[in-house]
């Protein structure tokens, strides 16, 4: 048999499928996981980033926005708005909704809830509708407002009755079913009220110094430029201070959440398909070994070494090709079921549309894991003679030839190239890779340790122990094969388990010891001393820290304009728009002074700035370099005269910048304080005395913050498990695989063991003590591998405190073991029932 070409080589593969996919499941299942996993999380990131970019200027509420905090625009910033295009005005604050007393039966007793209060006029939205559950709103009056659903369940309110804000009371329209702005809005402590500019007004909440927000939405020319627009703007008033937006960036922390956390479970998706194919390394092994003798058959007849690799690669191929197709389908289809699930936690909703842009690199991935994988074993049955592979079960000869390892080395550095090419922060994406690299390497080392000390440690006297250990490095041995499979296992589970663990305790073990209670906003700087006295009377013993409040945005530092930065410096997200400041007479409280010195408490002369240490090393500034600050459109030069190390996981009021009392005194501000009770229980008749003394003051609780961090934790911890739990059936895999791949040459052993006098329990007690002796190996490599990449994730990727419950991770460990040890026992069982005949005829 000489020259069966392509065609010839075909009809023998798909007559041998015909038999079924038998051998070939495991590529199968390993290629499909890892593919739907990628084409899932591809998907559905491009269609989450695709609506807010698809549908910009609605979220946006304009083609170019313009906010600024503490005040309104001036009229000469608003003619220069009014020049660019159609202009529409909010004001945005939180505010207490309160039952007036006594009113619309309610109880006598005034219910009051922090919400967003929205101003809008008449020509808002300029893109969109804002729709009530019966129609779009239209104009509203100056005593209506419309509320949302989650505000009308909290108060148990209806259309027709009314609502207290401030000192005016108004009358509800209806309930909002659609505000087109809400995710541009971005993060809010409360549900949303809306009302128009003169309801907002009539309440008395705006006043001198009060923390509200004024937002200007222009509609451009249709071809305009909507950035030339903004950032003509910009240089118009440069000391305004205002934060300017593009409907190109709409909602740009959104967009960076989902982008980032996109990449993160992308490249878990990554790392889970290299695991994989891992397995389909095992797989082909072991379904190549299954046709050994065929193979040999072939070469006796006169089957080249190209004839060989033809037909088992289009074979295995095809079944390749099969998987993909199907994880495809499945990323197509499963965003749709998971973005109906989770319709209440989504800031969009996408319409789907086939992108194949994730598809095709899911499909490209999935080919070249494949193909990587699937080489070695397919060239190791092509080199070599058919007198070898008849040997193969007793005596496995090393063969791999020169041209395959250069096409695996090709595929992957395609591969490799195809991850940091569609990466958007390349360097994050290599050293993924490079850390699930090192960790198989590590493994891969330690196998082969493993099987070198098994050679030369002295037999033990009990035979089922001599005979575990002799498994471990005896001819055919996959020790380092299930060394991997078992590490893999293993430092999943523990990775899983720390980072979950470290995610509950950020809320869990941190804010309850070191919160206060509530945060009082918006308190009248004359009235502190009244504020004081209703406090300490109605919450004897209660901790209080009382601060000036004010807004800033950092226009300058070290002699450059941030308007005038190509990209801003890597996690200087204090740059991007107004952060809170502050002044102070002595260093407050929350923060240590590690460099510098603090200004004298009757200190008269140019301005001073303390800094955040972490932002003074980001924008790579320090003692004496200088800050330009715009606060309330007044350009501030301070010089910086200390670093600080802010405690941030206080909650307390903690700021980036602390200027020296002269700078800001005479400012227009108000007062916030934050309340930490002596006893709980005494928060509601608390809050009702400061209302009642002091309508404009917002009051948050503690509580309702931490649940909302709470659930967007429990949400990224949930999607980070899921994507996990796909690498950790990667990895279960892989033990298969392993298994499967070391079948032949186990049932030859069991046979001869059997035919020594070994019992069915005796054999499988010896695989379990070999199974038993490799997890207790790699139990400490696993946990330090394990912790050291939940380290990376929580610390370097999110920024959280390392904070693992070790408890649980130990018996996390302990699972996985037990589990994957199980697996590999059920495995061996099959092999148990050979008959001896039957398998000695097969050799």
């Amino acid at each position: 048999m000489t020259g069966l070409g392509w065609r010839g080589c075909w009809r023998i593969a798909r007559r041998d499928l015909h038999r079924g996919l038998r051998g070939l499941r495991l590529l199968f299942i390993c290629l499909f996981l890892g593919v739907a996993t990628l084409a899932t999380i591809g998907n559905l990131t491009t269609a989450i980033t695709g609506e807010i970019a698809g549908k910009g200027r609605i979220l946006l509420g304009g083609d170019v926005e313009i906010a600024m905090a503490q005040r309104e625009a001036s009229e000469l910033e608003k003619a220069a708005f009014r020049r660019t295009g159609q202009l529409s005005e909010t004001i945005r604050l939180r505010a207490m909704a309160q039952h007036p007393r006594g009113r619309d039966g309610a109880n006598g007793g005034a219910s009051a809830v922090l919400t967003e209060l929205k101003g809008v006029d008449g020509a808002y939205p300029l893109y969109g509708t804002l729709l009530l559950n019966g129609g779009p709103a239209g104009a509203m009056t100056a005593d209506e407002v419309v509320v949302g659903q989650a505000l009308a369940d909290r108060l148990d309110l209806r259309p027709g009755q009314h609502l207290r804000y401030g000192e005016a009371d108004f009358r509800i329209r209806d309930i909002i079913a659609d505000e087109p702005d809400r995710v541009g809005e971005g993060f809010t402590l409360g549900p949303v009220a809306i009302t128009s500019l003169e309801g907002v007004r009539r309440t008395g909440l705006i006043q001198p110094g009060s923390l509200y927000e004024s937002k200007y939405r222009i509609r451009i020319a249709p071809g305009a430029d909507a950035r030339a627009a903004g950032d003509a703007l910009k240089r118009a008033f440069p000391a305004a201070g205002f934060e300017v937006k593009d409907r190109d960036r709409a909602a740009p922390g959104t967009s960076r959440f989902f982008e980032r956390m996109g990449q993160f479970l992308t490249l878990i998706g990554l790392a889970a398909l290299a695991i994989a194919g891992i397995g389909v390394g095992n797989g082909v092994t072991s379904y190549l070994a299954i046709k050994r003798n065929g193979i040999a058959t072939l070469k006796i007849l006169g089957a080249s070494a190209g004839d060989i690799s033809r037909i088992y690669l289009m074979q295995i191929g095809a079944v390749a090709v099969l998987a993909t197709a199907c994880g495809l389908a499945v990323g197509v289809l499963l965003p749709m079921a998971l973005v109906a699930g989770a319709r209440d936690i989504l800031p969009v909703q996408p319409t789907f549309a086939l992108t194949p842009g994730p598809l095709l690199i899911s499909a490209a991935y999935g080919l070249l894991i494949a193909f990587i994988f699937i080489m070695p074993p397919l060239a190791h049955a092509r080199v070599l003679p058919a007198a070898a592979l008849f040997r193969e079960t007793v005596d496995r000869q090393p063969g791999i030839d020169r041209t395959s390892l250069i096409a695996v080395g090709l595929a992957s550095l395609a591969a490799i190239a195809l991850a940091l090419g569609t990466a958007r922060e390349p360097l994050f994406a290599a050293s993924v890779l490079g850390g699930v690299g090192a960790v198989l390497a590590i493994l891969f080392g330690i196998g082969l340790l493993v099987r070198r000390l098994a050679r030369r440690m002295p037999s033990p006297r009990a035979p089922l122990a001599r005979l575990a250990i002799a498994n471990l490095h005896r001819p055919g041995a996959q020790t380092s094969a299930l060394v991997v499979a078992l590490g893999l296992g293993l430092t999943l589970f523990v990775t899983l388990a720390a980072i979950q663990s470290s995610l509950s305790a950020e809320i869990r073990n941190t804010v309850p010891q070191t919160a206060p209670d509530q945060f009082v906003l918006d308190i009248p700087i004359a009235q502190q001393r009244q504020f004081q006295q209703i406090v300490a009377r109605e919450a004897p013993g209660a901790s209080l820290n009382i601060v000036p409040t004010l807004r800033g945005t950092i226009i300058a530092y070290g002699g450059t304009r941030v308007a005038d930065l190509a990209e801003l410096p890597r996690d200087a997200w204090f740059l991007r728009g107004e952060r809170g400041v502050t002044y102070s007479d002595t260093l407050p409280e929350g923060s240590d002074l590690v460099e510098g010195a603090w200004w004298p408490k009757d200190y008269a002369g140019p301005p001073l700035i303390s800094l955040d240490r972490d932002a003074a090393k980001t924008m790579r500034v320090g003692i004496g370099d200088t800050l330009v600050v715009s606060v309330l459109g007044r350009e501030i030069e301070a010089r910086i005269a200390s670093l600080r190390q802010v405690k941030w996981e206080t909650m307390g009021f903690n700021y980036i910048m602390v200027f020296s009392p002269n700078s800001l005194r005479d400012a227009p501000h108000s007062l916030a304080a934050t309340v930490t009770l002596a006893s709980r229980g005494s928060e509601g008749q608390l809050s009702r005395a400061l209302l009642a003394a002091f309508p404009p003051i917002s009051i948050i609780a503690t509580s309702e913050v931490v649940g909302q961090v709470t659930v967007l934790l429990g949400q990224m911890a949930t999607a980070i498990v899921l994507a996990g739990s796909v690498a950790i059936l990667a990895g279960i895999a892989v033990l298969i695989g392993a298994i499967a791949a070391s079948r032949q040459a186990r049932a030859y052993d069991s046979v001869v063991l059997k035919m020594l006098g070994a019992s069915r329990w005796q054999i499988l007690g010896s695989q379990a003590i070999e199974y038993a002796l490799l997890a207790a190996v790699l139990a400490l490599v696993a946990l330090a591998l394990g912790s050291a990449a939940a380290w990376f994730v929580i610390v370097q990727i999110f920024e959280f405190h390392w904070s693992p419950d070790w408890l649980l991770v130990l018996m996390t460990l302990g699972a996985g073991a037990v589990l994957t040890l199980g697996i590999g026992l059920l495995g061996s069982i099959p092999l148990l029932s050979v008959r001896p005949a039957r398998a000695l005829r097969a050799l």
